[in-house]
């Protein structure tokens, strides 16, 4: 044998079907020196961070494996410092207890064979074997917090903490033991104030995880529920760890974008794709991101968004041929395009790609969230859906707010104003189909 292989992370890149073969063949022993190596079944995010920090955040999807880090950290801590006193917090006794301490990945499971914690129910205490001890405290009882001192602690769940404010400026207030007191915070994130205040910690870092990136889990699992949840705002928020917020004064919020959403569309009368050029790229350089938009015209009189088929950094020629094959797979009978930036060049760069195209010019008077809040009002009365999930499309329409002004991702909301152009077509229009010519 090879004397500098590392046969155990050989095995933990094997796939899951081939290393579970494996580790049916190894002895008890075996299988339990295999379960103490986490470094080497660690994935990324798991281990510790380097670097002078006070607070680590673990904000992660659902799966991603915040508990057996959370575990593996706090036995770390107990096994280099047998004076260590550890705080760990969760939304209830109950959840420390049985996530925390007695779960499938908390302390008493990632435990060593030579290692017997001690866990005291009734006192909510757990000890370790040379000295150092856990203390279990709960979001609904903050008070509890108030006077024991740590050096340590653990915080799992946050975002759903009842008292959250309160436990965790009690819990700040007594971190003082020791050096270097730190403490981690495992969770999925919600819109809450505390998650807001810890995220603009200075003395923070932050681990970000998906739920499909623990190679561990079973893909049946990971394709359900990405098949079920992926892009809208509990997929992102559960099993992206996106921490998903409403803008102040939105035209759209998180709640009205997840209420218009179906899975198919009815009998399509027609199909506009709603095109908005990036800023100077109709002159040759590539620009911003060209917003390119597919809505449908449905049997019950309502628009259904079908394709978010934008892109980024695109050549004219690039754009417009997106904007030719998206029309093509929906058998559009109309492409409207802004024409504000490079006038006339838009048309003759999209007759470019297909001189078949119907085009249509139009021109902005008003700016773009002046154009838009009609088709807001789509949406609020119920005539206006998405089919399916379009992230990058739905945070641009959280940002547009109500009287002027922008406050999502990007410099310009490019997805929204080409969604607004084509929804305006299809439902604000004429009802009448007219005669089509390239310009």
């Amino acid at each position: 044998m090879e004397p500098d292989r590392d046969l155990v992370a050989e095995l933990a890149r094997l796939p899951i079907v081939h290393r579970a073969e494996i580790v049916r063949k190894l002895t008890l022993g075996q299988r339990n020196e295999l379960r103490d190596r986490w470094r080497h079944w660690a994935h990324a995010g798991q281990y510790p961070p380097e670097g002078d920090w006070r607070i680590w955040l673990i904000r992660a999807g659902r799966g991603f494996g915040k508990t057996r880090a959370g575990a593996e950290w706090v036995w770390q801590i107990a096994r280099a410092d047998p004076d260590a006193r550890i705080a760990l917090v969760g939304a209830t006794l109950d959840d420390v207890r049985r996530v925390m301490i007695e779960g499938e990945s908390g302390l008493i499971a990632v435990a060593h064979d030579d290692e017997e914690p001690a866990w005291r129910g009734a006192v909510g205490e757990l000890h370790f074997a040379n000295g150092a001890k856990a203390y279990a405290y709960s979001a609904e009882a903050p008070e509890s917090l108030r006077g024991p001192e740590h050096g340590w602690a653990w915080c799992d769940e946050l975002a759903k903490w009842r008292h959250g404010d309160a436990t965790w400026d009690n819990l700040m207030m007594g971190l003082r033991l020791g050096e270097t007191p730190r403490a981690l915070v495992t969770t999925t994130p919600r819109p809450i104030a505390l998650m807001r205040r810890l995220m603009a910690l200075p003395d923070l870092v932050e681990t970000h995880g998906r739920t499909r990136d623990n190679p561990h889990l079973p893909a049946s699992f990971v394709a359900a529920v990405t098949a079920t949840y992926a892009g809208t705002r509990l997929g992102r928020q559960e099993l992206d760890g996106e921490l998903i917020e409403d803008v102040a004064g939105a035209l759209w919020t998180r709640e009205l974008v997840e209420s218009r959403r179906v899975a198919f569309a009815p009998e399509v009368r027609r199909v506009v794709v709603g095109v908005d050029p990036p800023a100077g790229s109709v002159s040759g350089g590539p620009g911003d991101a060209c917003g390119i938009v597919a809505v449908a015209l449905g049997g019950d009189g309502f628009g259904y968004v079908l394709e978010d088929a934008s892109v980024s950094g695109a050549s004219p020629e690039g754009w417009a041929r997106a904007v030719a094959e998206c029309a093509a797979r929906h058998g559009a009978d109309r492409v409207i395009a802004e024409a504000n930036q490079g006038g006339k060049m838009v048309g003759s760069v999209l007759a470019g790609a297909d001189r078949a195209m119907p085009v249509k010019l139009v021109h902005a008077s008003l700016g773009k969230v002046a154009r838009a809040e009609p088709v807001a009002a789509l949406y609020e009365c119920g005539r206006a859906w998405h089919v399916g999930a379009f992230p990058d499309l739905e945070d641009e329409l959280c940002g547009l707010i109500a009287g002027g002004g922008y406050e999502g991702p990007g410099r310009s909301p490019d997805r929204a104003d080409a969604l607004v152009w084509a929804m305006t077509e299809v439902m604000l229009g004429p009802r009448a189909r007219v005669s089509v010519r390239v310009l």
